[in-house]
């Protein structure tokens, strides 16, 4: 199921599947940089194609340097994967999560229920406000077997699902501010993408005012706090 000791127990993606994804990555990373030595060398025997003088600058470095230097570029991918993978912590007085190098820690009395949606895990708070929301590579049955050994209720859905709306500018029943927030919010996601810190700091806010929003293909869905 996960890592156990003290009590508690840690569920990370497993050793085999980090391990592939170096794997991957690199072998995709030194394969990229020998096709770019082939195309090199295949464009300075071309006297009408473009970017002659990049072509022979490349051609004119060592064979190997060009896929050592996709492996590296391979295996920093790979570390960047790695470091937004989800870790989940479960023990009886709390829940952790870690992600992307930031730790978020509830205590049990502040977790109503830990819930899938899709390829995220949830956790939801007594007044039914969202606590986190993350994109989760788990196997989501570890997961839920886990979260009830451990005395937490589990959802195999958002049991707030059926009361999202799809969030268009001056949507009915939210505040002036609450529909700032979100048009700044949106723009951010249109050019950043979902997991931007200004993102994440523009859903904790809503979070505050009550508003909960979650994202699919760069359109948010909001919902409100006792609605």
């Amino acid at each position: 199921m996960g890592k156990r000791g003290d009590g508690v127990v840690v569920l990370r993606e497993p050793v085999w599947s980090t391990v592939g994804i170096y794997v991957v990555a690199a072998l995709g990373g030194a394969g990229v940089g020998w096709l770019v030595g082939l195309l090199a060398d295949w464009l300075v025997t071309l006297p009408w194609a473009p970017m002659q003088g990049p072509a022979e600058l490349v051609g004119s470095i060592p064979a190997v340097v060009l896929p050592a230097v996709g492996l590296l570029a391979g295996l920093v991918l790979g570390s960047v994967a790695q470091f937004e993978q989800l870790v989940v912590r479960l023990g009886k007085d709390d829940v952790v999560l870690t992600r992307k190098g930031r730790q978020q820690r509830f205590a049990r009395e502040d977790v109503a229920t830990v819930c899938r949606d899709g390829k995220q895990l949830v956790v939801l708070g007594p007044d039914g406000g969202e606590l986190a929301r993350h994109e989760c590579g788990l196997d989501f049955g570890r997961v839920a077997a886990a979260v009830t050994e451990y005395g937490y209720l589990w959802a195999d859905a958002d049991p707030y699902e059926d009361d999202f709306r799809l969030w268009v500018p001056g949507l009915p029943g939210l505040t002036e501010g609450a529909n700032a927030l979100l048009k700044a919010r949106q723009k951010s996601l249109e050019d950043k993408g979902g997991d931007d810190d200004d993102v994440q700091a523009l859903r904790e806010e809503l979070s505050r005012l009550g508003v909960v929003v979650k994202d699919e293909k760069k359109r948010q869905h909001v919902r409100t706090l006792g609605q």
